[in-house]
């Protein structure tokens, strides 16, 4: 498995500064720009396992930090400071490398990517969604999805099956109603620890979102 090394960068917007990381891939044929979770920025693991994982078949990634998580604050920003966030780093990408680009992120930084793609009109080729957080534990519902329907490029989403913010009829629901593509991930939670004893798969996490990601890529080129 090859690796090529990533660069740091930063990216200004009215009165903020935040970090980027940069993630190359072998023969790389799209790049997405990922946001992180509300509760770790975009050095966590498990965003690095994410776009390690992604850059073994051809997606370059572009990890940003919002605002709050760059002043190391535990409450994210505001809704709308969120969005320019995602724009920002979508207006980098576009800038700096020649390649399609998609949006994303886990759980935060994909609900933010979605309501981005939605009020800044971003020209993307799909967006994909790591443990979109569809509502609140135990609160089932789709109203956080209100929005989802004007977007028009395809979306895949990867949900594990324990994902206590991710209710599996409510998500098959959204999926059928967007016309979008979703993977449930074997016995993987919302930050994707799995259920080893149980899991049927023999590959890990990663890998199988990898493996859902390459086939989803292969449908937009």
């Amino acid at each position: 498995m090859t690796y090529l090394e990533s660069s740091e960068h930063r990216i200004q917007f009215d009165e903020y500064d935040v970090g980027a990381l940069f993630k190359p891939a072998v023969e790389q044929s799209m790049l997405i720009v990922f946001g992180h979770g509300a509760g770790a920025g975009m050095l966590h693991s498990t965003l690095e396992q994410i776009t390690d994982a992604f850059a073994t078949v051809g997606i370059a990634s572009l990890r940003y930090n919002f605002p709050y998580m760059e002043a190391g604050k535990s409450r994210v920003d505001a809704q709308a400071v969120s969005i320019k966030t995602v724009s920002a780093a979508y207006q980098f990408a576009k800038s700096n490398y020649d390649l399609p680009i998609l949006l994303g992120g886990h759980s935060f930084g994909g609900r933010m990517a979605s309501h981005a793609a939605v009020e800044h009109n971003l020209d993307i080729a799909g967006l994909i969604f790591c443990s979109f957080p569809l509502h609140n534990p135990a609160k089932p519902s789709l109203d956080r999805a209100a929005h989802m329907d004007q977007i028009s490029s395809p979306m895949l989403f990867l949900s594990g099956s324990r994902d206590g913010m991710a209710d599996r009829r409510l998500m098959n629901k959204l999926a059928r109603q967007l016309n979008a593509t979703l993977k449930w991930l074997d016995t993987a939670d919302h930050g994707y620890k799995v259920l080893k004893r149980t899991r049927k798969r023999k590959d890990d996490v990663f890998h199988e979102m990898a493996v859902h990601a390459e086939k989803f890529i292969a449908t937009l080129t």
